[in-house]
Order: C-alpha cells, then sequence, then structure tokens
C-alpha cells in the first residue's frame, strides 16, 4: 500500500467550508493509503502566535479530527515538535537549498509584502519550505495531497531530494503532488463570491466550534439578492447557490430537489431550512469534539503516533546522517 502524508497548522479555526469541502473527503484517505498525519506546530511559529491560543487549537484540531472519523488504527496521527528529527533534517534541506529558490516562493512574497518593515520579516518565513520538505521526506511519503497554494513546496521538496541523491548517491523517496479531493467550494456567507476562509473574523464565517446560536444568526443573515427565487445560479444569484450547496452537501439531497421544494417559499423560510440543518450537524460534531477532550484520549492518541512517527523518522535520518558523513 502506498504512503501519503498530510500535515495541518493549527492556526485559526476551521471552518464550515474546510468541513464540507475537505476534511470530510480527506478522512476518506485512510481506507486507501498508509496514512500519516500531522499537526504543523512547529509550522505555526513562522508568524506570532499567543502561546494559549496554539494549544488550543492544536487540541481542537485533533478532537475534530477524529470527531469526524479518522482512526487512529489506521492512522499515525502526532504533533510535529514531538518528532525532534523534523527540525534536524529541516536544517540539513536548508543546506541544501538556495536563496533563490526559496525566494521565489509565491507564499513566501505574498506573506511577507504585508509585512512594512523588510528588516523583520520571520526567518522562518523564508525557510517554511525546507522544513516542510523534512515533514515530507522524513516518511518515504509516495503522495502528499495538498492545496494549490502548497503545490510549489512540494515542488521545491522534490528538487531538493533530487539534488541530494545526485550528490550522495541517493537518500530520498521522490514524493507525488496530490491536489487534495474536494467535496463543494463553500463559500463567505457575507461575501458569496468569495471563499469561505478561516483567517477572516467576519459574520460571513461560520467556525466548526462557533456558539450555535452565532451560527444560526450568521445563516440568516447571510446576503442573498432581491429576486426571492431559491434557485440555483452562480453568476447572478452566488449568496442563495452558495446556501444551496450547503443545504445539499449537509442533508444529502439534490440541488434539484431543494429548488422544487423551496423555490417559491421565500428566502426567509428558505434560509430557516438552511440554518436547522448546519445547527443540526454542528450540534452533533460539537457533542462528539466535547466528548473527545473530556476522554483523555487525546495525550494517548499523540504519545502513541509519535513512537510510531519517530520510528520511521529516526530510521530514516540515521541514514542521511551516514549520507552526508556525520556518523
Amino acid at each position: 500500500m502506498k504512503t501519503m502524508l498530510s500535515g495541518i497548522k493549527p492556526t485559526g479555526q476551521l471552518t464550515l467550508g474546510n468541513y464540507i469541502g475537505a476534511i470530510k473527503q480527506f478522512i476518506s484517505y485512510q481506507n486507501d493509503y498508509e496514512m500519516l498525519i500531522f499537526i504543523a506546530d512547529l509550522h505555526a511559529l513562522t508568524l506570532p502566535i499567543d502561546p494559549k491560543e496554539l494549544k488550543e487549537n492544536t487540541e481542537n484540531l485533533i478532537a475534530i479530527y477524529l470527531a469526524c472519523g479518522l482512526d487512529p488504527n489506521k492512522v499515525i496521527l502526532f504533533k510535529q515538535s514531538d518528532v525532534h528529527e523534523h527540525a534536524e533534517l529541516g536544517y540539513i534541506l536548508a543546506c541544501q537549498s538556495n536563496m533563490g529558490e526559496l525566494s521565489r516562493m509565491t507564499q513566501y512574497k505574498d506573506k511577507s509584502s504585508k509585512i512594512s518593515n523588510k528588516e523583520s520579516i520571520p526567518t522562518g518565513l523564508f525557510i517554511y519550505p525546507t522544513l516542510m520538505a523534512a515533514d515530507i521526506l522524513l516518511y518515504d511519503a509516495d503522495y502528499v495531497p495538498v492545496g494549490i497554494d502548497q503545490k510549489q513546496h512540494v515542488e521545491l521538496t522534490r528538487d531538493i531530494a533530487e539534488r541530494f541523491n545526485r550528490t550522495y548517491g541517493g537518500g530520498f523517496k521522490i514524493p507525488e503532488t496530490v491536489l487534495a479531493r474536494s467535496g463543494a467550494k463553500i463559500n463567505s456567507l457575507s461575501d458569496p463570491n468569495k471563499k469561505m476562509s478561516k483567517s477572516e473574523s467576519d459574520k460571513g464565517t461560520i467556525y466548526l466550534l462557533d456558539d450555535l446560536a452565532l451560527s444560526r444568526k450568521k445563516i440568516m443573515s447571510a446576503v442573498t439578492d432581491m429576486d426571492n427565487e431559491v434557485r440555483f445560479d452562480m453568476e447572478n444569484k452566488p449568496g442563495i447557490s452558495n446556501l444551496l450547496t450547503i443545504m445539499s452537501t449537509l442533508s444529502n439531497r439534490s440541488i434539484e430537489d431543494l429548488e422544487n421544494e423551496y423555490r417559491h417559499g421565500g428566502y426567509g423560510n428558505f434560509k430557516k431550512a438552511v440554518a436547522d440543518v448546519v445547527i443540526s450537524e454542528l450540534e452533533a460534531l460539537q457533542n462528539k469534539v466535547n466528548e473527545i477532550k473530556k476522554s483523555g484520549i487525546i495525550s494517548q492518541v499523540l504519545l502513541e503516533g509519535s513512537k510510531k512517527a519517530e520510528a520511521l523518522a529516526s530510521k530514516k535520518l540515521e541514514l542521511i546522517y551516514k549520507k552526508i558523513g556525520l556518523r
């Protein structure tokens, strides 16, 4: 069975868009591959983050994944910072890269451009891709599912691995990029022409662990149009189309079926129906998350996961140390 690896940063809160568009589909990978999933808490340090927020986000991420169906008996689930080999190999790979290729990374250029004082750009932001390369290469991953914004980093990982293999006579498996399976695209409730984002704290984003009354209020306040006809038309009716997509996905009913039922019932009734479905889903998820957090299972899952991950990572790092003359 092929190996697949994925990491997620514990920054911000997961949204309804993440849940529908990615998490529910991503869970199915565990039945098709040898899976390693890690919480990329070292990557969360590339920009300032409050320690309490980092700890809370990490716990919530793990609880949400488990609540959504991630099976620790099928998947190695661990924290990046619990396996020291990530940071060690990250330094070695930084020495195998050059400033030119790192400075060309789109994400670095985008994030650094928003920092007014260029002399204060965090170094971690610049070398983020070499740590990501270490995350991948430590485990001989065959496939790395990523969004389009991370594809460039995996391509750099391949370049660094090939360069190392040429110089030292092998050592790394060359991974393949797989664009992550995606479900329905969910847009902002306040601006239905843009994606719902976990980085935006406004009334257009529903967070998975939001207060249920607040989530209902956000749906009832969703931007629509003046037509008052419930009909799927992304170009002319993006707000209503977005709500139809949400309800269709969560209720397992076709959009056509929903159009027939709510077409002439008015937007108020339709929004209430959407809110009922969303709240039911969130309430069930939040109950599972709370049960998991109270059970104490998270610590045990991470302990077992880190042991399994370190057994693999230490073997690979020892090989690399021998290749480069440190052993």
